[in-house]
This record gives structure tokens, C-alpha cells and sequence, in this order.
């Protein structure tokens, strides 16, 4: 009885390289590879240790506010105001440490609650009332790019004291330099990679994602998670404030400016369907990945920064378009 009922069993269960090669972050991690192959054999500068470190300082940034995009887009929503909501952060932080009275490290805590404050209020509109994410995050973004140039007084911040700076010290590593903030960024990735694969609010975002109503049926409070992811999100993008201090060295009311299409971008490049409940923070790493080494690829082949832009618009074209066919050969 086992003999002829094992091979049948062995059919039916999807092998170990099959499902490898369906995975929705392996198509993104091949393109990563061949981008880089590509990139190696056209400039000798590429394939360096400190060139693979300044391509990550360059995408810690977006990579941050990228994560609490993929919250959002896993819930079928979208968040427009994650870079304009970054820059007032920063500029709360900045002025607040250099020219108030706060200390740097209550500066940087006001920051990250503000931020939070703002995806609070996101959630709850989007939930309670409820208006379309999409509105929602428009109305936001220009409320907080107001906000930034009004608090501001469209003047750079400078002169900030040394812990709104020091995620930008680097430390050796070999014959490479790193930066604090990289490793960040990256411990926020494995953090939140974690918490979405091997926690029970992870299994609920995605629950959430693939039908809110079905997800109510099943006991999920789905208006607090909605509230919450939105929150925890509007907290990521404050940490995206504090690194971009970090990196720049200044608070600056005009930074972030198009963060938000790089975050999507990022997020629709790693493979996280834009319609909810697929997808990973794994994924999004790769696509940020993706944008960087694109951008510091062809800015070493001399590419002007126009045809950089026009290259990332074809790969977001391209990466929703795979996503729409793969969902219709799911149904």
C-alpha cells in the first residue's frame, strides 16, 4: 500500500527547485545578478567593496521608507506622503537639537513620534470614515510639504550636534568602509522580514491583504491592524529622518521629494503585488537593491541622470505588468 501511494504523494507535493523558481522574490534577485554582471563588465569601478558600500549609503534612505511601504501595499493601499512626511521628521529633528532647547536625543524621539503621529491619522482616516488610500496620502503629502517649508522658513538646517550625525560615521570593514545607518536599514529589513513571516501579525497583514472582509470573518480586528500598520510605517519613516540627517549632514526642507515614487518603485521591483497580500520584505530589499545599482551602474557608464529615470519607469512597467499575468494565471 505505501509503495504505490508515496510516488503519487511525491508528485503532488511541489518540489523543493520548484518552488524556489516560483518564489516572487526570484525573478527580482535574477535581474539583481544580471544588472550586476552587466554593470561589472562594463566599468572596472564596479565590482569594488567601497563602490557595493556607497550603493547601499545611497539606498538606506528609500530602503527605510520602502519598508513601511510594503506594509501599506501588502493591505492593498498606498502611502504618497512617506517622503514628504520623512522631510518634516527631519526638519522637526534638526531644528529642535540646533536651535531649541531640546536635547539631541529627545529631539530625535519628538521626530519619530511626529512621524507616527502622521501615519496614525492615515490609518485612522482610511479606516474609520473610510477614504481611499490613495486620497488619503495625497491630502498628507501636501499637508506635510506645507508644514516642512512653513516650520523651516524654506532655510537649510546646519551646525547639528553629533547624535543627529553619527548613524553617517563608517567603521572598517576590511578594506571597506560602513556606515552605522546601513546597518540599520538592514537590521530594520531582517526585523520586519521576521515579523511578516513567523508572527501572527505577519499572517494577519497578509490575511488582510488578500480580503479585509473574509479577515473579519475570521476574528482579525482588522480596523486596529489597519490603524497600527499605518503607525508602524509613519515610525519607519521617521528613522528615514534621522538617516537622512545622518547621511547629509543638514536638515534640508526640500529632500524627499520624489522618496515616495523611489519607495514604490522599489516595492513593485521586489516582487509585492500592488493589489494586496503578496509579497515580502525580502523582496522590496532586492528592488531597492535593484534602483541602486541601476543608478550607480549607469551613472558610472557616464548615462545622463534623464535615461536613469526612463530606465527605472520601464522596470516598474514591467515588474506590474508580470504581477497582472501571474494573477490572472492564478485564478
Amino acid at each position: 500500500m505505501t509503495a504505490t501511494t508515496t510516488p503519487y504523494a511525491e508528485l503532488a507535493a511541489p518540489s523543493t527547485a520548484r518552488r524556489l523558481l516560483t518564489a516572487p522574490t526570484t525573478g527580482p534577485l535574477v535581474a539583481l545578478l544580471l544588472a550586476c554582471v552587466f554593470f561589472a563588465v562594463s566599468t572596472d569601478q564596479f565590482l569594488t567593496g567601497g563602490n557595493f558600500s556607497l550603493i547601499v549609503q545611497q539606498v538606506m534612505v528609500v530602503g527605510t521608507l520602502a519598508i513601511g511601504q510594503t506594509l501599506i501595499i501588502l493591505t492593498a493601499g498606498i502611502d504618497l506622503s512617506c517622503g514628504a512626511v520623512m522631510a518634516f521628521g527631519s526638519i522637526v529633528i534638526a531644528k529642535m537639537a540646533a536651535e531649541g532647547s531640546l536635547p539631541p536625543l529627545l529631539a530625535i524621539g519628538l521626530g519619530l513620534v511626529i512621524c507616527g503621529g502622521f501615519g496614525l491619522i492615515n490609518g485612522l482616516l482610511v479606516q474609520k470614515i473610510p477614504l481611499p488610500p490613495f486620497i488619503v496620502t495625497l491630502g498628507m503629502l501636501n499637508v506635510a510639504f506645507a508644514l516642512t517649508h512653513i516650520y523651516s522658513k524654506e532655510q537649510t538646517v546646519t551646525s547639528l550636534p553629533g547624535p543627529l550625525t553619527a548613524l553617517g560615521q563608517t567603521f572598517p570593514l576590511g578594506h571597506t568602509d560602513i556606515t552605522y545607518g546601513s546597518l540599520v536599514t538592514i537590521a530594520l529589513f531582517l526585523l520586519l522580514a521576521y515579523a511578516l513571516s513567523s508572527t501572527g501579525w505577519g499572517r494577519h497583514v497578509y490575511a488582510l491583504g488578500n480580503s479585509q472582509e473574509a479577515a473579519r470573518l475570521n476574528g482579525i480586528r482588522t480596523s486596529r491592524l489597519t490603524i497600527g500598520i499605518y503607525t508602524v510605517a509613519g515610525l519607519l519613516y521617521g528613522i528615514a529622518a534621522l538617516l537622512l540627517i545622518s547621511r547629509t549632514g543638514v536638515g534640508d526642507p526640500q529632500a524627499g521629494q520624489t522618496d515616495n515614487l523611489d519607495s514604490i518603485t522599489a516595492v513593485v521591483l521586489g516582487g509585492t503585488s500592488l493589489f494586496g497580500g503578496r509579497g515580502s520584505v525580502l523582496g522590496t530589499f532586492i528592488g531597492v537593491l535593484i534602483v541602486g545599482v541601476f543608478r550607480n551602474g549607469l551613472q558610472l557608464m557616464g548615462v545622463a541622470s534623464v535615461y536613469q529615470t526612463l530606465i527605472t519607469g520601464v522596470l516598474v512597467i514591467l515588474a506590474v505588468t508580470v504581477d497582472q499575468i501571474s494573477r490572472k494565471r492564478a485564478r
